[in-house]
């Protein structure tokens, strides 16, 4: 009688989370400025931001990614 085994299941990979300062942001979206990210923070308007100390603001890159695709147009 041979025993069935059955292999454990690898948990889904994820990747490491890449941050991105706003200079940064401001590179990978065409048009956007600092002032610009400045002044939708303020309003409490997306992309989502971090603050890991009083003098830094930093952004995901994948939610970056994702508010732009969220802005998509669609033609008539």
């Amino acid at each position: 009688m041979s025993a069935s085994i059955t292999p454990l299941r690898a948990g889904k990979a994820t990747a490491p989370k890449v941050w991105l300062s706003p200079t940064q942001v401001c590179e990978r979206v065409p048009g956007m400025t600092e002032t610009i990210l400045s002044e939708r923070r303020k309003a409490g308007l997306a992309p989502n931001y971090y603050k890991p100390s009083n003098k830094t603001v930093i952004y995901e890159q994948a939610e970056i990614d994702r508010w732009v695709e969220s802005t998509a147009v669609s033609s008539r």
